[in-house]
């Protein structure tokens, strides 16, 4: 049997797919461990896994605050200095030490954990890609040459400073095996690393789930929406959130919405609130079988278990990847985009019509989830790591 390290950032969105890959690989027999923060990594997968220790920043805390308005280029830049960055610096010596300790046959780097990447690559471990967007193998920096050039730049300082100097492999995908959690059916065809991108669907495992939820509150005889903005946008969503219930609100006895609200921006609910239940915390994937469309902001991770369940998105993309991912979503048929910065509740409202009553969209969204089910999620992606496990070990370069 082998050992299989994921090494992976404080990003809720960007654990989970690693979850229940870690899973079907330890039901197989492997060990499996995790290198993070494990205030962010052990609810996730549960107190009996092994967990090293990373230190780091916290998007949204500290120097890694992003000014709302902060969008396009400029949110790149800010992503990759102010957090991802420096992430990178501070987790290299955990997983040096993760590395060190677990001997990991096959070690598992989350796409922006390039610290995982550059340590594999100084201490000549077999190493794979965990991508958890499309963005960046699809040509998303295309048409921003100047852009690529910075980060190749960015990547390169780090690769100095953290890893071995003479190394060539890009740490974002692995020269061995890119396991990419969605299909060509959503993502279209690759430009980048197209040779070891293995599509494997998003990968869907149970999670715990420690609030309670209301599920008698739920109508069956009325459709009903989720609205959320993920884990890393809570500040920035007061505007849109309001505009959302405002939307649901004007649908009275036809509609009911439950709004994932963390940063209690919409405050204690009114009695226009009966068709609204607004909670900071929600669970997401039980809701999605229940749900029957799904407002975001187009981040990978809940679109991809939307499609995965058959369900139709309202996509109002705001920063990072967000906008390549909410352009595939339309290109797929399966949703509508809005502009997440000036949307209204009539606009949002007209949306949501659109995707719950023409069937179009959701025989599309069915169509890629029928995708996704085919290409095998954590299953196929635990194959495919076993497979690497199975190769060869690399012949150490002898540097004179």
């Amino acid at each position: 049997m082998s050992r299989f390290l994921f090494v992976v950032p404080p990003l809720v969105g960007h654990v989970n797919p690693t979850v229940g890959v870690g899973a079907e690989l330890a039901a197989r027999g492997h060990q499996v461990a995790w290198a993070g923060m494990p205030e962010v990594v052990r609810p996730l997968v549960g107190d009996g896994a092994a967990v090293f220790v990373c230190g780091g920043p916290r998007l949204g805390e500290g120097g890694a605050v992003r000014p709302p308005d902060v969008r396009g280029p400029s949110a790149l830049k800010f992503l990759w200095e102010r957090f991802l960055a420096p992430l990178a610096e501070e987790m290299t010596p955990g997983v040096r030490a993760a590395v060190a300790d677990f001997r990991p046959d096959v070690l598992v780097a989350d796409q922006q954990t390039v610290a995982g990447g550059l340590t594999a690559e100084l201490l000549g471990v077999r190493w794979a890609t965990s991508a958890t967007t499309s963005a960046e193998f699809t040509g998303a920096l295309d048409g921003m040459p100047k852009v690529d050039a910075w980060l190749d730049g960015l990547l390169g300082d780090l690769r100095h400073c953290t890893g071995d100097p003479a190394g060539t492999a890009d740490p974002r995908f692995s020269p061995h095996l890119v396991l990419a959690f969605t299909t060509e059916e959503l993502a279209g065809r690759p430009v980048r690393a197209r040779d070891r991108i293995r599509f494997v669907g998003p990968s869907i495992a149970h999670r715990p789930t420690p609030h309670h939820f209301p599920w008698r509150w739920l109508d069956p005889a009325r459709p009903s929406v989720l609205v959320t903005l993920g884990t890393a946008n809570a500040e920035a969503g007061a505007r849109f959130l309001a505009e959302c219930r405002e939307a649901v609100r004007r649908r009275t006895d036809r509609l009911q919405a439950v709004i994932a609200d963390p940063a209690g921006s919409l405050g204690p609910p009114t009695p226009d609130d009966k068709d609204v239940l607004v909670l900071p915390y929600v669970p997401q994937l039980p809701l999605l079988e229940r749900v029957d469309a799904v407002v975001c902001h187009a981040g990978h991770n809940t679109v991809c278990e939307s499609l995965w369940h058959g369900v139709p998105l309202v996509v109002a993309p705001i920063r990072d990847d967000q906008p390549v991912v909410a352009a595939q979503v339309v290109d797929a048929r399966a949703g509508i985009r809005v502009r997440f910065g000036r949307v209204t509740a009539s606009r949002l409202g007209d949306a949501l019509d659109a995707v719950l009553h023409e069937p179009g969209y959701r025989a599309a969204a069915e169509r890629v989830g029928a995708s996704f089910h085919a290409a095998g999620g954590a299953a196929a992606a635990a194959t495919h790591l076993e497979r690497l496990a199975d190769e060869p070990a690399p012949i150490p370069e002898v540097k004179k």
